[in-house]
């Protein structure tokens, strides 16, 4: 962990992690079943100009629920590119048929409170609250919380509060970000409405936790594959 206003470093393992093809690669990955999944659809996600987020599988074997999360570059999704990207992908999990018994697929867009999964994430909504949490302890810490700050030399930059030292502007090496993500606010939400320019009813601010005032994910639902 670097503290900020020292002098510059690198990655743990001394390489440069910069240029426009690292900011933009995914740095956190499934593991397992969901990997496989993860690998098989996000080339096709890529060819239809959609960019995956994350795969996550939910519920028992029986009843299992295949959650994609996508985005196009500028970070948007619409409901119906969701019923898009769900008519293109479930031919295909069914030719290779990585998902044993039935299953539901779902295609979502990240939401307000979005995972933060490739570098160029934390530059993009720097300045917005997150929550981050690393594979292993550093310093004694494996979970952080504060504004981001972007991301420079393999880190990502973040101020928090650190006890007897007040606000500090810390470093996390990305290959030990286990997950990150934003926390939820009133300015976050006002910040994706106008960046998803979609026109819907005003949303209850006071209440930020209330679901219908933060509405402003989407999703598609796809065909139950039989068994």
């Amino acid at each position: 962990m670097h503290r900020y206003g020292e002098a510059g470093v690198k990655s743990n393992k001394g390489i440069l992690m910069s240029g426009p093809e690292f900011l933009d690669r995914r740095f956190i990955r499934e593991n397992g079943l969901a990997a496989a999944i993860a690998e098989l659809v996000e080339p096709s996600l890529a060819d239809m100009g959609f960019r995956l987020v994350r795969v996550q599988l939910m519920g028992r074997d029986n009843t299992q629920t295949v959650q994609i999360m996508a985005e196009r570059p500028d970070g948007s999704i619409s409901i119906d590119d969701c019923a898009t990207v769900s008519r293109q992908l479930s031919p295909l999990l069914d030719a290779f048929d990585p998902i044993p018994g039935a299953y539901r697929l779902e295609i979502s867009s990240p939401g307000i409170d979005r995972p933060l999964v490739r570098a160029v994430d934390f530059e993009d909504w720097s300045g917005y609250e997150a929550k981050i949490e690393l594979r292993e302890l550093l310093d004694g810490r494996r979970r952080f919380r504060g504004v981001l700050e972007g991301f420079e030399n393999g880190e990502v930059r973040i101020e928090v509060e650190l006890d007897q030292i007040g606000r500090q502007i810390l470093g996390l090496p990305v290959e030990l970000i286990e997950s990150a993500r934003l926390v939820l606010s009133d300015a976050l939400i006002r910040e994706s409405l106008r960046r998803s320019k979609q026109s819907i009813e005003p949303l209850d601010l006071e209440n930020p936790d209330d679901p219908v005032s933060t509405a402003a994910e989407v999703e598609q639902l796809g065909e139950k594959k039989d068994e």
